[in-house]
């Protein structure tokens, strides 16, 4: 038998043998159809922290939704394709910017869905205001009500809405509702919001549900993160506001005082359809149930506006990141002024390179964030690209608090605006399933711009001379969030 001086060799050597084997494998395995950023973070991460580094690799390593959903996801883009063809009954096209057909075009061979004219959108940015019109909406409901929200949570504040939504059940109407499994259930009442929504009625799932037990999983995080509601195919609103209430009812935000500043879109016409498409293909990935097997209805045109919309979708089902072509496009064909609202802005290279070319080009560039952060990777992350979006002429602007300006929007010169779900972060080019409306028209434009006249009257312009007298410390925690950022 070999002595333990011997054991204690061989262990050893298999051990070096195994850690040689994984960094080889990790090198051939890691980078493959990943961003060279993503593949070197992963790297480091496996090879200086090789038994952790793995087991978050295998666990969260891959960026793409199963093979059974990104086939029905296909097949819902290809159908949407076949069914819509020609139905673009959009305003002159001798009044679009030049380059506007191109990113309409690219839209539609990513996401599948048409630009659509005749549409009318009203902006609503106060958050009470914003669950009282939709709560008014799904009263009105005559046929049925389509709810999905990244965060779904019965409390004080939505209690309304519930209600309304059990009022129209008991009128006969079809109330479906869709919630993300994870960020619902880390919400506080989640168990009472589901038990309220079997009781009264409505038929409702899980989206993206981590369920091993019961053959339901795939990465954890990615998730959901779509915010939509539809009536009768008659009004629709999305945006960025959460079904919950405006603190999260987290103990950590209460403490600090926090609150959630939103924006979200009313509208009314045929682009309604298109946004209810949505949530019918998520209803389908959820249960492999097509409630709709004719065209979508591009129809009832609202003619007070005459707005030319398309709906873009986004997320680990398709192959390629939708939102950020959509961001990269625009940014790169703007002539005057580039605006962004954006909670967590963690741009890549790409858009890094657009911004900064942009500005290069004497494009007038702005970009409002919150002074303080709910999640501090993201907010560290966030701070570590102030100095070089200053130094290429960014004029950043500090929303206060204790106020978390969770709107996302992005508006192109005096033609086009983009409002949604979508970050510009990593996180939601990459993990999440996403949803942005691109509007051409001056009036939407213009009642955007007030909106971000009223960021900008209450925020603090950040310069470059105040940015740099930061502590040293707050520059390390910053690099290091960078850092990690990288790693999807």
């Amino acid at each position: 038998m070999p002595s333990g001086e011997q054991t204690a060799l061989i262990l050893g050597g298999v051990l070096i043998a195994i850690d040689l084997i994984v960094r080889v494998v990790a090198v051939i395995v890691v980078p493959r159809n990943r961003r060279p950023t993503a593949g070197m973070a992963w790297l480091l991460a496996i090879f200086f922290i090789p038994f952790l580094g793995v087991f978050f690799f295998l666990l969260i390593g891959s960026p793409k939704l199963g093979k059974h959903r990104s086939e029905q996801q296909a097949e819902v883009n290809q159908f949407i394709l076949d069914t819509t063809d020609g139905v673009e009954h959009v305003s002159s096209e001798e009044l679009w910017p030049d380059w506007f057909e191109g990113i309409v075009r690219q839209n539609r061979n990513l996401g599948a869905m048409p630009l659509i004219g005749g549409n009318g959108a009203s902006l609503i940015g106060d958050y009470q205001a914003s669950l009282d019109a939709m709560t008014a909406a799904v009263d009105d409901a005559t046929n049925y009500v389509h709810v999905e929200f990244y965060i779904l949570a019965l409390d004080q504040t939505t209690a309304p809405f519930f209600d309304a939504l059990e009022r129209a059940v008991k009128r006969g109407v079809t109330v479906r509702v869709l919630l993300d499994h994870i960020a619902s259930l880390r919400s506080k009442g989640y168990r009472k919001t589901l038990k309220r929504l079997t009781n009264m009625g409505a038929e409702w799932h899980l989206m993206l549900p981590v369920q091993p037990f019961k053959g339901k999983y795939q990465r954890p995080d990615l998730r959901n993160h779509r915010k939509l509601l539809v009536v009768d195919g008659e009004v629709a609103y999305m945006g960025s506001l959460n079904m919950i209430d405006r603190s999260y009812n987290k103990p950590s935000n209460i403490r600090r005082g926090l609150q959630w500043q939103e924006l979200i879109v009313r509208l009314e016409g045929p682009i309604v359809s298109g946004i209810n498409a949505i949530f019918l293909t998520d209803w389908y990935l959820e249960t492999d149930e097509l409630l709709q097997r004719s065209p979508v209805p591009f129809d009832q045109p609202a003619e007070a506006q005459n707005l030319d919309c398309q709906v873009v979708p986004s997320g680990p089902g398709f192959p390629n990141q939708n939102n950020l072509k959509l961001f990269l496009a625009l940014m790169y064909a703007a002539q005057e002024k580039i605006i962004i609202t954006s909670p967590y802005f963690v741009p890549d290279e790409a858009m890094l390179l657009a911004i900064s070319g942009a500005t290069q080009r004497g494009i007038h560039v702005e970009l409002f964030v919150s002074e303080i952060g709910d999640q501090a990777l993201v907010y560290h992350a966030q701070r570590s690209y102030y100095e070089a979006l200053l130094r290429a002429g960014v004029r950043i602007y500090m929303y206060p608090g204790p106020y978390i300006l969770h709107a996302k929007h992005f508006s192109i010169d005096d033609d086009v605006a983009v409002i949604g779900s979508s970050n510009m972060d990593i996180r939601s080019f990459e993990l999440n399933m996403e949803v942005s409306l691109l509007v051409r028209g001056a009036t939407f434009v213009a009642d955007m711009r007030r909106v971000e006249d009223g960021y900008r009257a209450i925020s603090t312009e950040l310069t470059l001379e105040s940015w740099l007298k930061q502590p040293l410390r707050s520059t390390v925690l910053d690099n290091l969030a960078r850092l990690t950022s990288a790693l999807q």
